[in-house]
């Protein structure tokens, strides 16, 4: 039920003498950081697809559960989630607390977000650039593709319970543009991400969540 993201500055000059198929693991992850390192902040379009793995098995003829909408992120891990199709629904993670925000049903929860929020948090070091993921993953740079882009693979390292990998792809100005969660059970869920905007400033309490009138607020997890 969840969503996920990433993108900015071009970096074409840089490495420009490298031979992008010898361009190394270390390299490519470099690149990536100083492409989004340095922003304060972010806003990017996605779309997201859940795909099962039954779906899969019928390639092009399976169309999964979409969604899109916006994702904002702000240095160093605060994201806000605002799907618009199929219908509205709002994402707001900081580094204690996760909302999801349901406008029809009137209905929000509340997560503790250690134990909730690690897809999330992962987005958040996605988008400082793939930041310090080698210290909880297994990075393994698979094969280039055939328009140039990288793409790298991270393994949980210790394991995850619900997520067996995720594929990062990024193009060849390292600019990420596809993110895809395999989890245990074979399915599927592809973030592909839109042009980003740089954002130095956001609205004061933008990353928080203060349910409105009339909305019931579900506090879940341990010790809430």
């Amino acid at each position: 039920m969840i969503k996920r993201v990433i993108m900015v500055l071009g970096m074409t000059l840089l490495f420009q003498g490298v031979s992008m198929a010898d361009e190394s693991l270390s390299t490519i992850l470099e690149c990536i950081q100083k492409t989004y390192g340095p922003l304060p902040g972010l806003s990017v379009p996605y779309t997201r697809e859940v795909i099962t793995r039954s779906m899969s098995m019928l390639g092009g003829q399976a169309s999964g559960d979409t969604a899109s909408g916006t994702i904002y992120f702000r240095h160093p891990h605060f994201l806000r989630l605002e799907q618009e199709k199929p219908k509205p629904e709002t994402i707001i993670a900081n580094e204690d607390t996760l909302w999801w925000y349901i406008p029809d049903k009137k209905s929000a929860y509340r997560y503790p977000a250690n134990e909730f929020g690690k897809e999330l948090r992962l987005l958040s070091d996605i988008f400082r650039g793939l930041a310090q993921v080698e210290t909880s993953f297994q990075v393994v740079l698979q094969n280039q593709g055939p328009s140039g882009e990288h793409e790298i693979e991270l393994i949980p390292d210790p394991p995850w319970q619900e997520i067996d990998r995720i594929a990062v792809t990024a193009n060849r100005q390292y600019r990420i543009q596809s993110i895809r969660i395999h989890n245990a059970l074979g399915t599927t869920t592809r973030f592909t991400l839109g042009a980003l905007s740089e954002k130095k400033d956001f609205e004061e309490g933008f990353f928080r969540f203060v349910a409105p009138k009339g909305v019931e607020l579900i506090v879940e997890g341990a010790g809430q």
